[in-house]
């Protein structure tokens, strides 16, 4: 009779200690569950081990020149991702109409990106090609390229609708050259996949951004100039080629300031970001806008707004010098 109270005393404290067991392993899982990874951090540390170009002066972009000489060379691959009515209307030879919103899943279902040494995307002035062509690297492709002015620099008439009509020189005089100072670090953008994995969350972020049209991000230097509180301003180029910037604007410096300076972009507040052409912004626009930011690119970059004083100081202005006449196919 002992035996059997004894061993009915141990199978109870066994049966004590397992249910014990079994609540803490519920409770650590639903710690985690109410803790999740933080996606940001996740999708950063991926980035800036996996994306280095970001960081740097020297961006793909490509010139015409290049684009031109390469037609017939079956390791360049082009893509123009204007519309079906202007591509009909002109195009590089060889050329592949692909709308954006396609870009993803034509790398990845129809061509094989690995055939070619480079992909080039073209648009109208090089700043939409810059954006999906960033999106793109950060994807994985590294040898995306956009084309610099776009269409703009391949005839004049494409020119005459992209580039010619929007250089203006309107806010020349309106310009500081105080810089303003960076605030400390502060919060970061929530990124809410449900993904736990690198790749998985910057999968779900591109799915979303590629199916955002590109004019979506698009500032106009007027709306910037008349309310520039609207805005939180960088100016991304080297300081030592600063002639002036729209007021209220901080610094920026290519090959440094992504990486140390991240965090002091605010969360709560579109973030507009400019250069001279609006090309290489295009694709730190791309790359903010991965990592969660509200974040423009002003059309045209300063171009739109002191062309005339890029001009004078040399500095990368668009003028007809730019265009060439290569031959389309109409």
């Amino acid at each position: 009779m002992k035996k059997i109270s004894l061993f009915i005393m141990v199978l109870s404290i066994s049966a004590t200690a397992l249910f014990s067991s079994f609540t803490s392993l519920e409770n650590a899982v639903n710690r985690t569950n109410s803790n999740p990874s933080n996606e940001f951090e996740i999708l950063l540390n991926y980035l800036e081990t996996n994306n280095l170009f970001i960081n740097g002066e020297s961006l793909p972009i490509i010139m015409s020149e290049v684009v031109k000489k390469n037609m017939k060379n079956p390791k360049f691959h082009v893509i123009d991702i204007r519309t079906a009515s202007w591509f009909e209307y002109g195009h590089i030879k060889n050329a592949n109409n692909v709308k954006p919103a396609n870009l993803l899943t034509y790398f990845e279902n129809t061509i094989n990106p690995a055939d070619y040494e480079k992909i080039v995307l073209v648009c109208y002035s090089g700043q939409s090609a810059a954006y999906y062509t960033s999106l793109l690297r950060i994807a994985g492709y590294n040898n995306v390229y956009s084309m610099k002015w776009g269409m703009s620099s391949w005839r004049e008439d494409f020119a005459d609708n992209s580039w010619i009509k929007n250089t203006k020189n309107d806010y020349a005089a309106k310009l500081e050259t105080t810089e303003k100072e960076k605030p400390k670090k502060g919060s970061q953008p929530a990124l809410n996949t449900g993904k736990t994995e690198a790749k998985e969350i910057l999968k779900a972020r591109l799915e979303t951004l590629f199916a955002i049209p590109y004019k979506k991000f698009i500032v106009k230097s007027m709306d910037v100039f008349e309310n520039p509180a609207n805005y939180y301003i960088i100016k991304y180029w080297d300081q030592d080629k600063c002639v002036g910037h729209i007021p209220g604007t901080l610094h920026f410096q290519p090959n440094a300031s992504l990486s140390k300076d991240l965090l002091t972009l605010p969360t709560d507040q579109k973030v507009l970001v400019y250069d001279m052409t609006g090309q290489k912004a295009a694709y730190v626009v791309a790359y903010l806008n991965v990592l969660g930011y509200n974040v423009g690119n002003l059309a045209y970059g300063a171009n739109s707004f002191m062309n005339e004083l890029l001009k004078e100081k040399g500095l990368d202005a668009f003028s007809k010098k730019e265009i060439n006449m290569f031959p389309v196919i109409e």
